[in-house]
């Protein structure tokens, strides 16, 4: 879907004001879910760890749940514009 909105670095044209700076707030978006993701399995309590293993903290989760609305969100948000936007392609 990130593809098919031109919401991947590769999408933003270099001429556009700002483009560094898109393409950066883009590859973060990548980036916070691939590290959490990296870092659960690490600190996760799952996977076999022993008793004394120190799992993550709520704060982890609530920053999870937050960069995954605030994405889903984003993405919905272009989708809906852009079809309100753009004219209807005959199929």
């Amino acid at each position: 879907m990130t593809k098919a909105l031109q919401l991947v670095p590769d999408g933003v044209s270099d001429a556009a004001k700002g483009a560094e700076n898109i393409k950066n707030v883009l590859r973060n978006l990548t980036q916070l879910t691939s590290n959490l993701t990296q870092l659960r399995g690490l600190y996760g309590t799952g996977h076999g760890k022993d008793g004394q293993h120190r799992g993550l903290q709520p704060r982890h989760a609530r920053l999870a749940v937050a960069a995954a609305v605030a994405f889903v969100d984003f993405v919905s948000e272009t989708h809906r514009y852009r079809e309100a936007t753009q004219p209807e392609v005959k199929r």
